[in-house]
């Protein structure tokens, strides 16, 4: 198994001299490809910086973010749209759908803005809409859909393209224990079944316990680690490490998360 992602001395800082605050402050880590890796710190550790910079939605103070080989700081039009595009897919919290599409244009869209044959954006829509269980909702509007529904109508708009990576803000931050549970098993099933390479910002313990591997951030650098002992070790298992960890770093999760 090869890397997909390496970080290097990430650095983001943010004002000058004694008023800079050091959002990363030179983290370095891989993503292995077909890896489900989880990032968790407190507010303001750095975890969604991270993971903006490796989205080019944020522009590094410094170090190296490398996609498939590629350093990504130096992309620039067609490719840096590409890789926007097609060589990631962005998850968010809040789902980010557009209000005056229904579900099925929602989905569609990246494709339409990628040209690609109706023939075949049917056919990749009727897959993703029969596993994430959405085809009964595809001809409804945001507001016709209740959280789960729309998470995963966002989440089938994500994948739709085939990316390389999928990146998770929060997924499950805006959904109740029912749907983030289904959520998470529908992501899981991804990256068991088809080797989806998922890289998740949660403070969620449970959405983390779904994780192979997990890295704790905070003030900018990374300060934990803990890996899933995959078979063997059970999800409940590992949510109890994951619980330890959080425990041992301020005396509860209240600090961590």
């Amino acid at each position: 198994m090869q890397n997909i992602l390496e970080i290097e001395s990430l650095r983001k800082y943010y004002g000058k001299n004694n008023s800079q605050t050091k959002a990363l402050d030179g983290i370095t880590f891989q993503v292995m490809q077909g890896e489900f890796l989880g990032i968790m710190g407190s507010s303001g550790s750095g975890k969604s910086t991270l993971l903006n910079c490796i989205a080019t939605v944020i522009r590094p103070t410094g170090g190296r973010i490398v996609m498939q080989g590629e350093e990504i700081q130096h992309l620039k039009g067609d490719m840096l749209a590409q890789y926007r595009g097609q060589t990631i897919g962005y998850l968010f919290q809040n789902f980010e759908l557009l209000d005056n599409l229904t579900g099925r244009e929602n989905i569609l869209l990246p494709l339409s803005l990628h040209s690609v044959p109706e023939a075949e954006s049917d056919r990749r829509l009727e897959k993703l809409a029969s596993y994430l269980e959405v085809v009964d909702v595809l001809d409804k509007f945001p507001s016709q859909m209740s959280g789960g529904q729309k998470q995963r109508i966002a989440a089938a708009r994500a994948l739709i393209l085939d990316p390389a990576m999928i990146l998770a803000d929060e997924p499950t931050g805006a959904l109740d224990s029912k749907n983030a549970k289904a959520l998470m098993e529908k992501m899981t099933g991804l990256n068991r079944e088809q080797k989806a390479t998922i890289l998740m910002v949660t403070h969620d313990c449970n959405a983390a316990s779904y994780c192979k591997r997990i890295l704790f951030i905070q003030d900018g650098v990374i300060f934990h680690e803990l890996r899933r002992d995959i078979p063997r070790e059970s999800q409940q298992a590992f949510y109890e490490r994951i619980l330890k960890v959080i425990a041992q770093l301020g005396g509860g999760s209240a600090n961590v998360l």
